[in-house]
């Protein structure tokens, strides 16, 4: 079993993964996996509460991965252990915890899943460069090179789409349809994912990112993710 889900933001939003909020997981096993759409935010500190949290998350029934959004502390997360997993490239952050690289090639369950993490932060007035934002939020020339290669070694195909913000036409459209047509300017993350959605074959696209839970007019393959989880 796969279920797939949206930000996190270290425990602040982290109930909709209690046994009582996703009865579900009582039918799973470390073969499974939960995967969260970025925004992760339990490295942070690698305080008491990242650290308890995390630890409730390896007591899980099942395996939990996640793309990187926004807000994570980059420099902290890029001193994990970087290991192959399931055909690509991941950091170990626990015994059943794993964050899957940009610009990489997954199989789980036989289903192939490509990632590219990172978005651009709306709030960044609030924020302080090195402690509550990094400049690693999106992605480096060299991810980009790397995920192009990736799919091209794939023939640009992939069963599912893993990233935390959206492509510029349908990020567009989240924000007109929630009310926030100057909070998500286009960056070159999301024209980069504009170009290869037209591009990929795929079966279906997850982001998280907009703290809503909707499926695209424009593109019924992508959803947008927070609240809800969805079994693949």
């Amino acid at each position: 079993m796969i279920l797939v889900t949206g930000d996190i933001h270290g425990c602040t939003d982290i109930g909709k993964l209690s046994a009582k909020a996703n009865l579900v997981q009582k039918l799973m096993t470390k073969e499974d996996f939960l995967i969260i759409a970025g925004d992760f935010g339990l490295v942070w500190n690698n305080d008491a509460e990242d650290l308890w949290w995390r630890k409730w998350l390896d007591m899980k029934p099942y395996t939990t991965l996640f793309i990187d959004g926004n807000h994570e502390n980059f420099d902290l997360l890029e001193t994990f252990e970087e290991v192959e997993y399931c055909g690509g490239k991941a950091h170990r952050i626990g015994n059943s915890i794993y964050h899957l690289k940009r610009g990489e090639m997954f199989e789980l369950q036989g289903k192939k899943f490509f990632t590219m993490g990172g978005a651009e932060s709306h709030d960044k007035e609030f924020r302080e460069l090195g402690t509550s934002i990094w400049e690693q939020e999106l992605p480096s020339d060299e991810e980009y090179v790397h995920a192009l290669a990736t799919l091209e070694k794939n023939d640009w195909k992939t069963d599912y789409v893993l990233t935390h913000c959206a492509p510029s036409s349908i990020q567009h459209e989240i924000a007109v349809k929630l009310g926030l047509k100057n909070e998500y300017p286009d960056n070159k993350l999301n024209a980069f994912l504009e170009d290869i959605g037209k591009k990929i074959d795929y079966k279906a696209w997850f982001s998280g990112h907009y703290h809503t839970d909707m499926t695209s007019e424009i593109e019924p393959r992508f959803n947008v993710l927070f609240n809800k989880i969805v079994k693949i």
